[in-house]
């Protein structure tokens, strides 16, 4: 987009979202203030509507807690870590960075004592990473907005807001959601440059900070990131908008400096091993070697057409903005430099079999972005036809129909930590024995969905893990425990009682028996929103009995982990 061009795309959005230039500045400030508030408010929604880990985040979220409980010694270092941290009993198949939870565990330990209890500062430092990945995003809004119009820059909050996976995983401690904090201000920087004069001061400046942020990612959180860094090279290369020896290779050699620097020296101490650079175990490991077929694999086309349709989720996103952005003369050139180093990126990634949707989350941002400038562009139309009026509508609609599934989504998924319920459990039906010597066993099950040392709240517990199959087997080791978290009672040896049965989700009935929940909640939740529940039930209970004949979407809940005391007998004996 040429300059004379885009002060003319600039000039036509002043009258963006009907608010009149002299009359309605005051409403449109109000209205961005309300927008730029919406990214952090929804990422903490899900956030604490669904609090609880997987196993695929316990790495992060484990090493956080134990530099937050422990901290890091350089007088004794081996023997802290060698007793104290998590990753010394569960390492995993591949070391994994620390960088990370270094970076959250620095920026939450100067309010861990405003906090009365480790849960709660599990969700801190949960809220830290998402509210960068929030910032991350409304930084890039104003590149949106400098590119296309503030049209499209408001479009852009709405439209991500509505996107669930990136909401909903925004502040979940995945490398690939640290990395996501990087390439999005990388992307807002290439956005910058690729929508004005490619020879000014600034563009060179922003150039390398994009590249200096791409190598960065790379090397230290996710290796994939290297194909995007050299998918962005190549085009602005081909497209002689960077100089290889001036700003390529220079911008090149400090990213990796820099991220070899920081994950060397950090890992190393952590790993106990010199020198560790985990992600480069980790891409030789997966991809060298194969291993990461053993974990499934998809077709060439699953990026295209799977996962790319569930992150956006916005059905108009992919049949009518990304098509019109790319076709259109006014915002085409600027929206193709945008999305074809993505959608090379995307298609080099697909040959590897082992695909998953977090694997291209890095692109979403771009795919937004050059949607909203299509949702910008008909809608400062708006008045001029039917067509852009029924475009409109339309785009309304499907976005508002996004947020209610996204919220539907984050309600089931809420279902899925069958672990943390149970161990919260366990500590609410325990309260008398809060100060008391007990031993808990948090089986295989608990601990990938939910259970982290976070929630191990009472000192004077011991909270045990063991997954060694000879100990399992053996009846003296189940003697020691008071309680035990487990998905299959019958392996637990020894005279046990269950006092409590989890349950959690097993998909969608839509004829429910008579005495299924018509609305299961966490725990948790079910303290807060008991009156709407009840409400809600009510009017589900008159439909599906007045007009439905018995039909009705109702989650199904299945047992998924036993709280199992032992019997009182086997402890007087033990005594």
């Amino acid at each position: 987009m040429s300059l004379s061009t885009h002060y003319q795309w600039r000039a036509l959005q002043l009258q963006a979202f009907g608010m009149p230039e002299n009359n309605g500045v005051a409403s449109a400030r109000l209205f961005d203030a309300s927008l730029n508030l919406l990214l952090p408010a929804v990422v903490l929604l899900h956030l604490f509507c669904s609090p609880y880990t997987k196993v695929e985040e316990s790495f992060n979220i484990q090493a956080t807690h134990d530099i937050l409980e422990y901290g890091i010694s350089f007088s004794n270092s081996t023997e802290l870590i060698a007793t104290k941290y998590d990753h010394v009993d569960f390492p995993g198949s591949v070391p994994r960075t620390f960088v990370g939870a270094v970076v959250l565990a620095g920026l939450a330990s100067p309010f861990r004592s405003l906090f009365s209890s480790p849960d709660q500062v599990q969700l801190f430092v949960r809220a830290i990473l998402g509210l960068a990945n929030a910032a991350a995003l409304w930084h890039m809004r104003y590149a949106v907005e400098t590119a296309y119009g503030k049209a499209a820059g408001r479009w852009f909050i709405l439209l991500s807001a509505s996107q669930f996976h990136v909401m909903y995983y925004a502040s979940r401690t995945l490398p690939n959601m640290f990395a996501f904090i990087l390439t999005t201000v990388a992307q807002r920087n290439l956005i910058m440059v690729k929508s004005m004069a490619s020879k000014s001061r600034v563009s060179v400046k922003r150039r390398r900070v994009a590249l200096y942020l791409l190598t960065i990612a790379g090397v230290v959180f996710r290796s994939e990131i290297a194909i995007l860094l050299a998918a962005e090279t190549a085009y602005m290369l081909v497209q002689r908008r960077a100089s290889l020896t001036n700003e390529v290779i220079p911008a090149g050699l400090l990213g990796v400096s820099i991220g070899l620097l920081a994950t060397i020296s950090i890992d190393s101490v952590f790993w106990q091993s010199f020198p560790t650079w985990p992600e480069f175990v980790g891409f030789y490991y997966n991809t060298i070697l194969g291993k990461s077929s053993e974990w499934g694999t998809s077709p060439f086309h699953y990026y295209f057409t799977n996962a790319l349709p569930r992150l956006l989720l916005n059905p108009m996103v992919i049949t009518v903005c990304l098509p019109l952005a790319l076709s259109s003369k006014t915002i085409g050139r600027t929206s193709s430099d945008v999305l074809i180093p993505h959608l090379a990126f995307i298609a080099a990634y697909s040959l590897l079999p082992h695909k998953e949707w977090r694997f291209i989350i890095y692109s979403i941002p771009a795919f937004t972005a050059v949607a909203s400038s299509a949702a910008g562009w008909f809608w400062t139309r708006r008045g001029k036809s039917m067509l852009y009026w029924t475009l409109n509508m339309l785009m309304i609609l499907s976005t508002i129909a996004s947020f209610v599934t996204s919220l539907g989504l984050l309600y089931i998924s809420s279902l899925n930590y069958p672990g943390g319920q149970a161990v919260h459990r366990l500590h609410q039906r325990t309260i008398a024995e809060a100060n008391e010597s007990v031993r808990v066993y948090m089986g295989n099950l608990a601990c990938q969905t939910g259970v982290t040392r976070f929630q191990q709240v009472r000192p004077s517990w011991t909270y045990d893990k063991t997954e060694n199959n000879t100990k399992l087997h053996d009846p003296m080791f189940w003697q020691q425990f008071d309680y035990v978290l487990s998905e299959v009672p019958e392996r637990v040896i020894g005279t046990w009682t269950p006092v409590e049965i989890v349950s959690g989700y097993a998909g969608v009935t839509i004829k429910p028996e008579e005495d299924d929940d018509e609305l299961p909640m966490p725990s948790g939740a079910l303290q807060i929103l008991r009156g709407p529940k009840k409400l809600y039930v009510s009017i589900a209970s008159f439909v599906r009995s007045r007009v439905t004949k018995g039909y009705w979407p109702v989650p199904k809940m299945d047992p998924k982990i036993y709280i199992l005391q032992k019997q009182p007998t086997a402890m007087l004996s033990q005594t």
